[in-house]
């Protein structure tokens, strides 16, 4: 099975520029967790509800009548009364949720990575408690991708920078050290 999650992720870079502060990219790859867990079909129960539109993923990333900083993916009941739409190419529908029952955050490491780790860490705790502020006990779901290209062109606003394993490190050393230490910091997730 080719996962919709790191196909959608490789697309963020491969052959094209990297806009280091598009805040859609975390969206696109995140809505594709659901897509996998639904091709995966572990879960009669879950494809069934997801199958009736019981279940759906909401690209607005908000709850209904909650107040919370918004992840990259969130996916719950519906609200009742409210009609799901489906895109084409896509196995679970799209509506306003009345509950969060998993929220997804992505975090992307381009450049720089170890000095983004604290920084990633701090980000993905906060967004598990903003999940958490709506009620329940959601599954939260964090995903740190590393670019690992040898190097790289990313843009930020009109500012282009070229990691190239020196002032700018995207070399080989930096992306161990960026995923040992996510793995070993994430332990609580």
């Amino acid at each position: 099975m080719a996962y919709r999650l790191l196909t959608e992720f490789q697309k963020v870079f491969d052959g094209h520029e990297y806009r280091h502060r598009s805040s859609n990219k975390g969206d696109n790859v995140a809505i594709q967790f659901f897509e996998d867990l639904y091709e995966l079909g572990r879960s009669r129960k879950l494809v069934t509800a997801m199958d009736a539109h019981l279940r759906v993923m909401n690209r607005a990333n908000r709850q209904h009548g909650k107040v919370a900083r918004r992840g990259d993916a969130t996916f719950g009941e519906i609200i009742p009364g409210e009609q799901a739409r489906i895109e084409i190419g896509s196995h679970v529908a799209q509506g306003p949720v009345a509950t969060i029952e998993i929220g997804g955050e992505v975090k992307i490491l381009a450049k720089a990575m170890i000095k983004q780790i604290d920084r990633v860490i701090g980000d993905l705790t906060k967004q598990v408690r903003q999940f958490k502020r709506g009620g329940g006990n959601p599954i939260c779901i964090g995903i740190v991708g590393i670019n690992s290209a040898p190097y790289a062109i990313g843009l930020e606003g009109e500012r282009s920078f070229r990691t190239d394993g020196k002032a700018q490190a995207s070399d080989s050393g930096s992306r161990r050290r960026g995923a040992a230490a996510t793995r070993s910091r994430n332990a609580g997730f």
